[in-house]
């Protein structure tokens, strides 16, 4: 098979990747790596020396392909599917861009810190980096908010990176900082963006891995 995707199932910016591929149908193959176990990682660094995932590997082009919007936009150039997640209009195409990294940005990041922080051992937390982080998600809440008062996904009626990218981040920040209660417009899209199958098979593949998450007990029973 010509790709190789190097992931983790339980990993958010893995998932905005899955959810790319099968959303275009592309055939691929996930290779799973536990960066916590150091021979993989060690052998991992062979393929991607900066050791972060998801890493696309294109055995067809002998191509090495990192960071997750670059990874979409290879897979759109040179593997297309029916819908491409990059529109062709270059007007909407700058706007999918803006909203894939807001949501990698503004969404993911901040959640990150905050889960990441609770795996520290204990006197070292970083209280004013997590409250900096609830802060910085509490706007980009707001901001969401107003964007999907009238917009069915992120760039308008067609699915597109951004909304790849929104999917796993609101998935973790809804766990760790929940908007459902004060966010009615993020809170629908959300609930769009999990109609979707690219989305359910991607959680699907997390589940058995959610004993992992630091915050397990705050997951919703729906997504067990």
């Amino acid at each position: 098979m010509a790709l190789t995707l190097y992931i983790h199932p339980l990993a958010s910016f893995c998932h905005k990747v899955l959810i790319a591929l099968y959303e275009a149908g592309i055939p691929f193959e996930a290779e799973i790596v536990d960066l916590m176990d150091p021979k993989e990682h060690a052998r991992y660094l062979e393929v991607w020396p900066a050791g972060k995932i998801p890493v696309l590997y294109d055995s067809d082009h002998d191509r090495t392909v990192p960071e997750t919007s670059i990874i979409i936009e290879y897979l759109d150039q040179n593997y297309p599917g029916s819908v491409p997640l990059i529109p062709r209009d270059d007007a909407l195409a700058l706007e999918a861009r803006l909203w894939d990294r807001f949501f990698d940005l503004y969404v993911q990041v901040p959640m990150q810190k905050i889960v990441t922080d609770t795996l520290r051992p204990t006197g070292e937390n970083d209280r004013r980096g997590v409250a900096d982080a609830q802060a910085a998600l509490a706007v980009a809440y707001d901001m969401a908010e107003q964007h999907f008062k009238h917009k069915r996904f992120a760039i308008g009626e067609s699915f597109s990176i951004a909304d790849c990218a929104a999917a796993p981040a609101l998935f973790y920040a809804s766990i760790v900082q929940p908007f459902n209660g004060t966010h009615r417009n993020l809170s629908a899209y959300f609930e769009r963006l999990l109609e979707r199958p690219s989305f359910q098979r991607t959680l699907a593949e997390a589940r058995p891995y959610f004993d992992m998450f630091p915050y397990k007990e705050a997951i919703p029973a729906r997504f067990l």
